[in-house]
C-alpha cells in the first residue's frame, strides 16, 4: 500500500512539474557579449528550460537581430542601435528587460598610433556592419578628424575578427567588444578608444520581444527577469563560482580576463529613474520595461 501511495505521489509531482511549464516555446536570440552572461548562467542552471525558453547563441549582434527580423526568434538581445533598426523594419518590438551599460566594454583597437593614421594612405577597418560597432567606429573617425576616403571597411563577425593577423605593414582599426578583445590584445592590438571615454555614445543592452508576447506572456517575462536578477547577484557575489559555469560560453578567457571584462560594464537590471528617462530618446518605452 505504501509503495502504491509513493508511486501515486511521484506521478502527481511529475505531472504537476510538466503542466506548470509553459506550452509555447519562446526562442531568444543572443550573442557572446559579457553583458549577456546572466542569460548564459540562467540557461546553464536550467532556469530557461523551466520557462520553456530556448536560447540561440550567435557570433554577432547583427546575426542575432536577423533571426528576430525573419521570425526565427521571439525575443532578442540588442543595443539601442539594433533595437532602432528592428523597430524600423518590423514595427513590432518592445524592450522589456534592461541588462547592462557598456563602460569600456565596446572599444576600438589598433596596431598603429593615431599619428600614423593621420599620415596613412589606406586604413583597414574591421567591424560588424549594421551594429553598434559601426556607430562607435564612425564616431571615432569623426572625433579624430580622420579622412573617411582612406578607409576600407571589412564586415566580419567577432569570431572572424579574432583571427585577424597583426600585420605591421597594414594600418588596422578594429571595432570589437568584450570578451573578444582579449585574444586581439594578446596579438598586440591596443585600445585607442572605448565607451569609457567616448562621451557621445552610450551603449545600453536589453532583452526585447514582440508586443503580443509582452501582453500575453508578461508573467513569464517577469520570471525571466527574476532568473536574470538572481544570476547577476551570483556573478557579483561569487565570481569564481560563476566563472566555472560561464567559462565555456566565452572561449579563450582566463578567470582574470573574466573579471577584467566584468569591470567594463555596469549592470542596469534595476535601472534608475534618471536612466529610464534618458533612454526614451532611443525609443525605449518606460512602461514596457519590467523593473
Amino acid at each position: 500500500m505504501f509503495k502504491l501511495l509513493l508511486l501515486f505521489f511521484t506521478i502527481l509531482l511529475t505531472f504537476s512539474s510538466c503542466s506548470s511549464k509553459p506550452k509555447q516555446e519562446l526562442v531568444l536570440s543572443t550573442s557572446q557579449w559579457i553583458g549577456y552572461a546572466p542569460l548564459f548562467y540562467a540557461y546553464d542552471k536550467g532556469e530557461l528550460e523551466k520557462l520553456n525558453i530556448k536560447l540561440l547563441i550567435n557570433v554577432s549582434l547583427a546575426e542575432a537581430a536577423d533571426l528576430y527580423h525573419v521570425g526565427k526568434a521571439d525575443m532578442v538581445t540588442t543595443t539601442q542601435h539594433e533595437y532602432k533598426s528592428l523597430q524600423e523594419s518590423t514595427n513590432d518590438i518592445a524592450a522589456v528587460i534592461l541588462l547592462d551599460r557598456s563602460n569600456g566594454g565596446d572599444m576600438i583597437l589598433s596596431n598603429q598610433s593615431l599619428a600614423t593614421f593621420h599620415k596613412s594612405n589606406k586604413i583597414y577597418a574591421y567591424l560588424e556592419v549594421d551594429s553598434v560597432n559601426q556607430n562607435i567606429l564612425l564616431d571615432f573617425i569623426k572625433n579624430n578628424h580622420l579622412n573617411k576616403n582612406k578607409f576600407t571597411y571589412i564586415n566580419k563577425d567577432q569570431k572572424q575578427i579574432q583571427d585577424i593577423v597583426n600585420d605591421k605593414n597594414k594600418d588596422i582599426l578594429i571595432a570589437t567588444y568584450s570578451p573578444y578583445d582579449v585574444l586581439l590584445k594578446k596579438k598586440n592590438f591596443h585600445e585607442v578608444a572605448s565607451t569609457s571615454n567616448i562621451d557621445s555614445i552610450i551603449v545600453i543592452d536589453a532583452i526585447c520581444t514582440k508586443n503580443k508576447i509582452l501582453k500575453k506572456d508578461k508573467k513569464r517575462l517577469i520570471a525571466l527577469k527574476k532568473a536574470i536578477d538572481n544570476a547577476i547577484d551570483i556573478i557579483q557575489k561569487e565570481p569564481k563560482k560563476s566563472f566555472e559555469v560561464l567559462s565555456k560560453y566565452f572561449s579563450n578567457i582566463t578567470y582574470k580576463d573574466y573579471i577584467d571584462s566584468l569591470k567594463l560594464i555596469k549592470w542596469e537590471n534595476k535601472p534608475s529613474k534618471e536612466l529610464l528617462k534618458h533612454i526614451k530618446k532611443y525609443g525605449y518605452n518606460e512602461d514596457t520595461i519590467i523593473q
